[in-house]
């Protein structure tokens, strides 16, 4: 796995976490860490998780077109 895949996934799995808290208990990890929403490394960080979110459509699509995504439903 490219490298960049790896790290664009461990940034879509921390919005999941961080949409997850926001839902479930109104707190926005991001913004407590980074000094609120409207701070700029928070707002840097919530760029690249959805720039992130965007390249993993990528691999998605090429698994759907090779056929694995159907493979892994059938298990």
């Amino acid at each position: 796995m490219k490298a960049i895949n790896i790290v664009t996934l461990v940034l879509v799995i921390v919005g999941g976490i961080n949409w997850g808290l926001v839902g479930a208990a109104q707190f926005d990890l991001v913004a407590a860490i980074f000094g609120g929403q409207d701070a700029l490394l928070a707002r840097v960080v919530y760029t690249l998780v959805g720039l992130s979110a965007l390249w993993q459509i990528m691999p998605l699509m090429r698994a759907g077109n090779t056929g694995e995504v159907h493979a892994q439903a059938r298990r």
